[in-house]
């Protein structure tokens, strides 16, 4: 995964993955494979726009400059990226075809405009995704936010629910992140259900995935941004509920739903009729319900759900058991069992069990054009604007006497470059910054080339760029297509996707997303971009654990070179594994090298040694399957296991040393071609042939044989795996736990011999 070149450089956390990946990348050359192993730049957001506005410093510049740094320091750790392929998501050249997706999209209708309530930071001028808001504050800057309805640019992502959860399944991803996409998408399937209110034309929709709960149902709770809040809220109400309403737009989706929070809420003073019963039920509002899912609107049933009944407790609302467990009574009980308190004169659904009682139940719902069965998701439409300047415009005008209709520019006119300004700070009217920028917003309607007409001043969020850069990196250079079809099909999917955790949810379900959409336009081949995908584990710093990584890789370099950085992130433990860092551990991998170092200092051509092979052999063995398994710890353990072992010989064969410095070259590449010239060859080893292991050296000359006397387990011996019977025999008779038991050779009437298992010696009893 491409990285946001913050101003802060590489972190010890950086170089982890990207190790790995070269590894992997040097390894498969060797074996014969064409790799791809680029890198590029996640260079719009919002840091560099914040530095802009206390500095003055372009958001391009400041950009330049941290990648300028970023790419210093990883040619630095000797990776073997593809340069000529490096691409920025803040290049016009790049961002034009980020521009053509968004046009493909908006022509299929998966681009769209509503209005919704968002997260608002006031101090940064800017919607925040929720996932960017802590306990009611800005992550960047930790400024309060609050909740407010703005017309968005939002993408369908919700018609793609059910592909984004069947398509799991073939991915070779870690359980754990697929159950998190999972999770976010929240398939559900249920009933959508109306409540009536007294007197009024509207509706209180719900979701439920208990319809045989219904009789159990004791009020409604409303969003605090359900849109109907205000309508039907009585007089007497709304001051308090107006209070409840900004009081809950401070506080984030997370903070509302916090299982163990107390429960807050307020009455409308206002009814709705029961479908069963006709009886009235007080409506609420309450932030544990939001607005983003479902219908905005739940039916509390406070008997049958947790969250229901604290509230419920805290307001002394009613409490009506309808589900009875098999084994009696249960406070709160939401498994299966009878039906109680459940009949009217609409229906009687007593004494069934709940699962046909659910289902009398929907029938008579979609019988009354009540409810009808549906499937819901927790997965919402994506929120697709963010008010900034450093971002992708959007390539839309409206026009002069239609402000509501986006108006698509020419694909002849992309890209629609960013203007140049010194101006980064909000418009102060809940626009971006790009609203202050007259001589670019007012342009002209491409329909007719005349009609005044005004650009779009918001601009994309960070995810847009990221969304698709594996795909440039294929075709980085193509100005007539975001990439070529037949290099497309050569090159995809992604064999191998190495990242943070953190992505693990929107990053690979925005891309997963954009990447099915290019498939039904036909733009890509594949259904999935990312095939395999490993996470790798957090690195901690050693001084303080709860700063994370403190460490500067470019004094590690300085003291102890490139491939001892890399050695000791890959040997501090298993890749996907959480490590606290220890400086030390890198002054073992330096001393490691170094007699790696030594090892060369002197070689002789004459022919290798059986045990000196089966050292070396054991060695490839051992460091191919442990790097084609990721295993990068025990590949590294494995060759030091090496060095100690030649450390020991008076002659050390140049074919040995040769393979050797092979298995080196892609965790160590410096010291590794270092050694290959050493040996007295002129040109790179990072092409060579990958080493392989002779079968004949990785089997063990001496064996351990059970020994049975009469079929009963008398000893063991050691002896080696050819050996015949007689001498297997001659060895079992010396040791006394066996031999006392057989008087004599005379005794023996018949030795069954299996080399390298078994030795049963058939006597006469004692």
């Amino acid at each position: 995964m491409f990285p946001y070149p913050s101003g802060a450089g590489l972190h010890v956390g950086h170089p982890e993955g990207y190790t790995a990946t070269d590894i992997i990348a040097r390894y498969k050359r060797m074996t014969g494979h064409n790799v791809l192993h680029p890198m590029g730049w996640d260079a719009f957001g919002l840091p560099a726009e914040q530095y802009a506005i206390e500095t003055g410093t372009h958001p391009r510049h400041t950009t330049n400059t941290n990648v300028g740094r970023f790419r210093e320091q990883l040619k630095s750790l000797g990776f073997s990226y593809d340069w000529e392929r490096e691409v920025a998501t803040s290049d016009s050249k790049y961002y034009k075809w980020t521009q053509w997706i968004f046009l493909q999209l908006l022509e299929r209708g998966l681009a769209y405009q509503a209005e919704v309530p968002v997260n608002w930071c006031p101090a940064l001028g800017t919607v925040l995704a929720n996932e960017e808001v802590i306990d009611g504050l800005s992550e960047r800057g930790g400024h309060p936010v609050v909740r407010r309805p703005m017309k968005q640019w939002m993408l369908r992502i919700t018609d793609y629910a059910e592909r984004l959860l069947d398509d799991l399944d073939g991915l070779d991803w870690p359980e754990s992140i697929k159950e998190m996409q999972r999770n976010w998408i929240g398939r559900s399937e249920g009933v959508r259900l109306s409540f009536r209110l007294p007197g009024a034309e509207e509706k209180v929709e719900v979701f439920t995935t208990r319809p045989d709960t219904l009789f159990g149902v004791t009020y409604l709770v409303l969003a605090p941004e359900h849109p109907l809040i205000h309508t039907l809220t009585s007089k007497e109400q709304a001051a308090a509920v107006r209070e409840y309403v900004e009081t809950s737009s401070r506080k984030s989706d997370l903070e509302r739903t916090d299982l163990a929070k107390e429960k807050t809420g307020i009455f409308t003073g206002a009814y709705a009729t029961h479908p069963l019963t006709e009886e009235e039920i007080p409506i609420w509002v309450a932030d544990y319900v939001l607005g983003s899912y479902g219908t905005g609107a739940i039916m509390a049933v406070p008997a049958h759900d947790e969250r229901d009944n604290e509230f419920a407790a805290a307001f002394e609302l009613p409490v009506i058991q309808v589900v009875t467990p098999p084994d009696g009574d249960c406070t709160c009980y939401a498994g299966d069992g009878f039906m109680q308190n459940s009949a009217s004169e609409a229906i009687d659904v007593n004494g069934l069990t709940n699962s046909d009682a659910g289902q009398r139940i929907l029938e008579w719902l979609e019988e009354n054009s009540v409810g009808t069965k549906t499937i819901n998701y927790k997965l919402r439409d994506w929120l697709f604007a963010r008010q900034r300047y450093w971002g992708e415009p959007f390539p839309v005008v409206y026009a002069d006497n239609d402000r509501d209709k986006p108006v698509p520019i020419p694909y002849s006119d992309l890209p629609l470059t960013l203007p140049e300004t010194d101006n980064f700070k909000p418009s102060g009217t809940g626009e971006g910054p790009l609203a202050n920028i007259s001589e670019w917003v007012n342009t002209v309607d491409p329909r007719d080339g005349v009609s005044a007409a005004r650009r779009d001043t918001n601009t994309m969020p960070q995810w847009a760029g990221s969304c698709w850069y594996y795909l440039r990196f294929i075709d980085p250079m193509n100005d007539d297509a975001f990439v070529d079809g037949d290099l497309e099909k050569y090159w995809m999917p992604v064999d191998l996707y190495v990242g943070g955790a953190e992505h693990a949810v929107l990053h690979l379900l925005y891309a997963r997303f954009w990447h099915k959409v290019l498939y039904d336009i036909g733009a890509v081949s594949t259904k999935e971009p990312f095939q395999r995908l490993v996470s790798q584990g957090m690195i901690l710093g050693e001084m303080s654990k709860s700063r994370g990584n403190v460490v500067n890789p470019d004094e590690i370099v300085r003291d102890f070179g490139a491939d001892s950085l890399r050695l000791y992130e890959m040997f501090m433990g298993p890749l996907r594994e959480t490590k606290v860092w220890q400086t030390k551990g890198v002054e073992g991998c330096s001393r490691f090298l170094a007699r790696a170092y030594r090892l060369f200092d002197s070689y002789t051509d004459e022919t290798p040694s059986d045990d000196q092979l089966r050292v070396i052999h054991r060695c490839i063995a051992k460091v191919t399957e442990e790097t084609e398994n990721m295993r990068f710890n025990t590949a590294i353990a494995a060759m030091m296991e090496f060095t100690n072992a030649a450390t020991k010989w008076e002659r050390r064969p140049k074919v040995i040393l040769e393979s050797f410095a092979l298995l080196l070259g892609p965790y160590a590449p410096h010291l590794s071609e270092e050694l290959w010239e050493r040996l007295g060859n002129q040109s790179t080893n990072a092409y060579e042939t990958w080493p392989v292991a002779n079968t004949k050296y990785l089997m063990d000359d001496n064996v351990t044989l059970a020994v049975q006397v009469n079929g009963k387990m008398r000893g063991r011996i050691e002896l080696g795996m050819d050996s015949p019977k007689e001498d297997a025999l001659a060895m079992a008779m010396q040791q006394d736990n066996i031999s006392r038991f057989v008087p004599d050779k005379t005794a023996i009437q018949k030795v069954v011999y299996v080399p390298g298992k078994v030795l049963n010696i058939v006597a006469q009893p004692l």
